[in-house]
């Protein structure tokens, strides 16, 4: 009997109170990849997303640390293939679609395929969803010098190395912030996909909260900003306490140039220590900064470690 060589594939579906939907969404990813796993992760719902998942057929495991970040770096751990499909199990994203999506995947060698979301019904995606993306998504171009058209996509597409290289740090809906940026800090080939989405089957309801979620995106940026780029970061940082000092100092300096005295004494003393604090922020980054080179260093040798993903010859 011949051994296939074609590549192995795991679609990895976390799930929170998705009973109305699972079902269906694993019935979509059957059809357009019928030799895939199907896995459900479920993060302690309260419905009955484990019976429907499993009698649907899908292998069903479960995260108990509560957060969508935590059931990826699970999956990530647990499940070995070549590729790796992720997406929400509320039947938003096109199943049908995913063909494609590995497809482009493996004839480019590529670490990571997202599906940009097209809206499909005005329901489907929220307007304040829509700006605090184009926000987040200008914000992460302009830090790190490229970006994605929707980088809150939950439909992705993995390598191996993409996958088993990335240290998921990220506990809730902020990790697609986090893996977009994995993946632009170690300038891995890419690419994206239009793909329709969807409004939630009756009955389903998002777990989505647009200012609270927002705010720990954005703080998400910020913490691997400084995490990613020290020396900018702390550099500003120093830049600006030594330009205060600065202009703190400069009427003690006339008023000394006419007088020979300094009569505001705290003055100086606040003007002395935002200075020193300048220098020790400046340091900061640089020793940080060389840090972060090792970690990177690190990062991509483990990335480096596996093949790249091709079809069979």
């Amino acid at each position: 009997m011949l051994q296939s060589n074609a590549p192995t594939i795991a679609v990895l579906l976390p799930c929170y109170n998705e009973e109305a939907a699972i079902a269906q969404t694993i019935a979509g990813f059957r059809a357009a990849l019928p030799d895939a796993a199907i896995y459900v992760y479920d993060n302690n719902s309260r419905d009955r997303t484990v019976e429907v998942a499993r009698s649907a057929g899908a292998i069903v495991r479960t995260e108990r640390i509560q957060g969508k970040g935590a059931v990826v770096r699970r999956m990530f751990a647990d499940i070995d293939a070549d590729v790796y499909v992720m997406a929400d199990g509320d039947a938003t994203y096109d199943a049908a679609s995913a063909s494609a999506l590995v497809a482009r995947l493996l004839d480019e060698q590529l670490d990571m395929v997202v599906g940009s979301r097209v809206h499909e019904a005005v329901e489907a995606y929220r307007r304040g969803h829509q700006f605090g993306n184009a926000m987040l998504t200008g914000m992460l171009a302009r830090l790190f010098g490229r970006s994605f058209s929707d980088i809150l996509s939950g439909y992705r597409v993995f390598s191996r190395r993409f996958v088993k290289s990335f240290p998921v740090l990220s506990v809730g809906f902020e990790i697609e912030t986090e893996i977009s940026v994995h993946a632009l800090e170690l300038k891995m080939p890419v690419a994206e996909v239009s793909t329709p989405y969807f409004a939630r089957p009756e009955g389903s309801a998002s777990k989505l909260s647009t200012y609270r979620d927002g705010w720990r995106i954005l703080g998400t940026i910020v913490t691997l900003y400084r995490i990613e780029r020290p020396l900018w970061f702390f550099g500003a940082l120093g830049a600006f306490l030594a330009a205060l000092g600065v202009i703190l100092a400069v009427p003690l300096a006339i008023t000394y140039a006419h007088t020979g005295l300094v009569p505001r004494v705290p003055t100086a003393i606040l003007v002395t220590g935002l200075m020193i604090i300048a220098t020790l922020a400046f340091f900061a980054g640089l020793i940080l900064d060389t840090v972060v080179r090792g970690r990177r260093e690190v990062r991509r040798l483990a990335y480096l470690a596996h093949s790249a993903p091709h079809r069979p010859s």
